[in-house]
């Protein structure tokens, strides 16, 4: 599209295209454009010198490890591994939550003078919530839409928290918001001022910019 995002937020998306800021208001934004890392990726790699992908993501060892530091690893979505399939794995929770296990296995079992095998991820599916009682499942060859969906997505994320008082105040949290569709938490008033550097470029909406081409 040729064109950069300057700033997405609650109420919408900025981007400049042609020398304008365009700005198209919505609720809900699909981004699929990537992200970049957090800032201590970068303060890693200029340290250790050590190798990241184009989006920051600093390169790892087989053990997850930094090249050259066997006693430094690098998990979640800090780490860039493609040893496995030769495609990194994405920067989602199942993946960190693995490797920090892995991790912690590789340490105790150094310790007793043994090396375990390089890490390896297990797919055990994906579950994503798409709205109220509607949700998706993909576990292995079963397919899984609606509320039945719904309620394995509930189900999986209450058993991943941990400790029996996290897992107790979340659903709770979750049948108050259910009965009585409470959105205060996403309540978010805001006043948008002038976008920086507007004084270089005009901003336009989106509809502004439509009508403007059909003259």
């Amino acid at each position: 599209t040729n064109a950069l995002v300057n700033q997405v937020d609650e109420q919408g998306v900025l981007y400049a295209h042609q020398g304008e800021l365009v700005r198209v208001e919505t609720r809900t934004v699909l981004w699929a454009a990537g992200v970049r890392t957090a800032p201590l990726a970068e303060r890693l790699a200029q340290r250790a010198d050590a190798p990241t992908d184009k989006g920051g993501r600093l390169i790892v060892e087989p053990d997850l490890s930094l090249p050259g530091y066997p006693n430094i690893f690098v998990i979640g979505d800090l780490a860039h591994y493609a040893h496995q399939t030769g495609t990194p794995l994405p920067g989602v929770a199942p993946v960190a939550m693995q490797q920090g296990s892995y991790v912690a296995r590789l340490i105790r079992e150094r310790l007793r003078g043994r090396q375990p095998p390089p890490f390896r991820y297990k797919d055990k599916g994906d579950a994503a919530v798409i709205g109220r009682k509607a949700a998706v499942i993909k576990l292995g060859k079963l397919h899984l839409t609606g509320f039945l969906a719904w309620l394995g997505w509930l189900f999986i994320h209450l058993l991943y928290l941990v400790g029996f008082e996290n897992k107790l105040l979340v659903l709770i949290q979750w049948a108050w918001n259910y009965f009585t569709r409470n959105r205060r938490a996403r309540l978010i008033l805001y006043c948008y001022g002038t976008p920086p550097h507007a004084s270089e470029s005009r901003i336009i909406s989106a509809g502004e910019d439509a009508r403007r081409e059909q003259r």
